[in-house]
C-alpha cells in the first residue's frame, strides 16, 4: 500500500515509529498508534472505548487514549488513566483548530493533573498539524511532551523528482537514449540484490 511505503520511508528518514501494520513490517518495527475518534465515537466513551481496545488488543500493544473527543481534554486523562488502572501507557492531545489547537498550556495542566492524580509514568502524545515550527514551539515554552506524532506534514513534503530506470540486466550495462548504461556509483545506495 501507499501507507505502508510512504511510513516505511518516513522511518528511513528519521522518524521512530509509524502507525500502519505495512509500514512497520517493512521497517521491522511494530506499529505504534492510538484509538482513533471513529470508535470513541461509536462507543460514546473515551473509558469505555479505552477498555475495549485494551481487552482486545495484544498487552505489547501500547494503550494511547486519544483524549478530545467528548470532553475537556484533562478530565478525559483523568477518567480514562483511572479506568485503566495502571495500564495506561499515554494519552494523545489531538485537539482541532476549531477549538484553538493544542497549547503548551494545555499539555502543562494535563501533566499537572495526572501528576496530581498518580499518574506521573502516563506519557503525553500531542498531534494535529505538527512541523518543525509547532515543534519548537512546545520546546520552547517548556511543554512536557513525550512523543510528538507528526503526520500530514511528512505526506506533504515537497517531492524529489527521480527516476526508476534500468541501467544493467543480468550484469550487462543498457540504458534508455539519454541515460549512462551501467550502475552508477553512490555511496548514499545500498546494493540489495
Amino acid at each position: 500500500s501507499v501507507v505502508g511505503i510512504m511510513e516505511y520511508s518516513a522511518i528511513v528518514g528519521g522518524c521512530t515509529g509509524c502507525a500502519s501494520t505495512s509500514g512497520a513490517k517493512l521497517a521491522g518495527i511494530q506499529p505504534t498508534g492510538t484509538i482513533p475518534h471513529a470508535l470513541i465515537i461509536i462507543m460514546d466513551s473515551t473509558a469505555k472505548a479505552t477498555l475495549a481496545f485494551d481487552k482486545h488488543m495484544p498487552s505489547e500493544v501500547p494503550r494511547i487514549a486519544l483524549v478530545d473527543t467528548f470532553e475537556d481534554e484533562v478530565r478525559e486523562s483523568v477518567t480514562v488513566a483511572k479506568a485503566m488502572q495502571g495500564k495506561l501507557q499515554g494519552v494523545r492531545l489531538d485537539t482541532p483548530s476549531e477549538r484553538g489547537r493544542v497549547t503548551a498550556e494545555l499539555v502543562k495542566e494535563v501533566r499537572a493533573w495526572l501528576d496530581l492524580e498518580g499518574f506521573k509514568d502516563v506519557q503525553i502524545v500531542v498531534s494535529g498539524g505538527l512541523d518543525p515550527e509547532r515543534i519548537r514551539y512546545f520546546i520552547d515554552e517548556g511543554a512536557p511532551v513525550d512523543i510528538f506524532a507528526v503526520g500530514s506534514y511528512i505526506s506533504d513534503a515537497k517531492p524529489i523528482d527521480f527516476t526508476a530506470d534500468l541501467h544493467e540486466i543480468e550484469g550487462k550495462p543498457i540504458a534508455k537514449r539519454g541515460r549512462m548504461p551501467g550502475i552508477t556509483p553512490n555511496p548514499k545506495l545500498k546494493r540489495v540484490m
